[in-house]
């Protein structure tokens, strides 16, 4: 899995590619918590646009980095999820507790 980060204002945008699962799951982990501790991140959104499968493991990378930021009274968001991903956010119930945006632009209108 590889990531990209970009900052607008101060928010944090993370662009996730490849699959998030077991394999990948720990790295990027700790890449985002060591970018959000580096930069005193409190907003975060999450760009699945690249994200082809997620497991339970990657319910846990966001359920994480939202408790962390929540932590901080952060907000952290998802965006451009595809059928497949969405409907392991919907069965999970974690559009309950973490807001879906369908772009970025409109995610950073809202955060």
């Amino acid at each position: 899995m590889n990531l990209k980060f970009e900052k607008y204002d101060d928010i944090l945008i993370i662009t996730l590619v490849g699959e998030l699962d077991h394999h990948s799951a720990e790295e990027v982990r700790v890449k985002i918590d060591d970018r959000m501790d580096r930069d005193n991140i409190e907003k975060v959104i999450l760009n699945f646009a690249g994200v082809s499968f997620m497991d339970s493991s990657g319910i846990g990378v966001v359920v994480g980095r939202h408790k962390k930021i929540a932590n901080k009274k952060g907000t952290l968001c998802i965006t451009n999820v595809n059928t497949n991903v969405n409907k392991v956010f919907e069965l999970t119930g974690l559009y309950k507790v973490v807001k879906n945006y369908k772009t970025i632009d409109e995610a950073i209108r809202c955060i």
